[in-house]
């Protein structure tokens, strides 16, 4: 073979074990993030936070519905879902079911486009135009995923404000709709956040600057959030390719400091669309967060 014919051939084939590594071993590798955030009074004892974002689930993906009810083993203080749970319209069963034993912990949830609408095909570079139209899917139904989670005693926090006491510490949240789809209302739960709560926790879909700016002005302590699936093709040594939404690249998953007084966390999330079954270089992944005490 001579080298002319020899170079494509290698380049397919290398493309091929890529694409295979992508959509059927990463993209599959459940994975636990864990990071302490020093967000509590001094003296304070810790509090653990799991945060689980967007499953994408379908009704037959048994490996990730009993890998996140394995998650309850964790024991966690609470239970943060940050939207994009569904991926189908018979998925609500498979993902209440996955989350059954979850929602014996105290918890709270915010909604987000794929909670509402169904994934459509589309072209993926779409995503490297920020300004490209959004057509959405049929509506799923997301009622049901958002009363059986209601059900249990989560938060809803799409939109609106609550707390919660966990173990023995009083938590003050508000929560917004998908800012990405231009869905929230900030204005429902602005002003100041509860200064005797022992901590202040704001919940958005889609980690929009012009919103998570607002959360840190009315001093929320820890702001969490999802949507960008930490790129889900990222290149090694370069990261992210795009955010899908305002965040720089830079912090497009984990935690970050957003201002000097605020903490974000961005989950790359569980999943992914069904038009879209490929991840590289960042494996589907929930976060246990531990709360700790900040220094003197």
């Amino acid at each position: 073979m001579r080298w002319y014919t020899a170079l494509p051939a290698a380049a397919v084939a290398s493309g091929a074990a890529v694409t295979a590594y992508a959509s059927l071993y990463e993209r599959n590798h459940w994975t636990l993030r864990r990071f302490d955030v020093p967000v509590l009074a001094p003296g304070s004892p810790p509090l653990t936070v799991l945060q689980i974002s967007d499953l994408h689930m379908t009704a037959n993906q048994r490996s990730k519905q009993e890998w996140v009810t394995g998650l309850a083993a964790l024991e966690p203080d609470l239970v943060i879902n940050t939207g994009d749970n569904l991926a189908g319209f018979d998925a609500v069963p498979g993902t209440l079911k996955a989350l059954e034993p979850l929602m014996d912990r105290p918890g709270a949830f915010v909604l987000a486009s794929n909670d509402y609408y169904a994934p459509r095909p589309k072209n993926p570079l779409k995503y490297f135009w920020p300004g490209h139209k959004r057509v959405h899917g049929s509506e799923l139904p997301w009622r049901d995923l958002r009363d059986g989670m209601r059900d249990r005693g989560w938060l809803d926090l799409t939109n609106a404000s609550g707390e919660l006491t966990v173990d023995g510490r009083r938590i003050a949240f508000a929560g917004v709709d998908d800012s990405h789809l231009k869905r929230d209302r900030y204005d429902l739960v602005a002003g100041p956040a509860d200064p005797t709560a022992d901590v202040r926790i704001g919940l958005a879909h889609s980690p929009e600057p012009r919103v998570l700016d607002r959360f840190s002005a009315d001093g929320y302590d820890l702001l969490l959030c999802g949507h960008t699936h930490g790129g889900q093709l990222r290149v090694p040594f370069y990261g992210a390719l795009v955010t899908n939404c305002g965040i720089d690249r830079d912090r497009v998953r984990w935690l970050h400091r957003w201002t000097d007084h605020t903490w974000l966390h961005v989950s790359a999330g569980l999943g992914t669309s069904p038009y879209a079954p490929v991840r590289f270089a960042c494996p589907p992944e929930a976060t246990l967060l531990t709360l700790t005490a900040r220094g003197a």
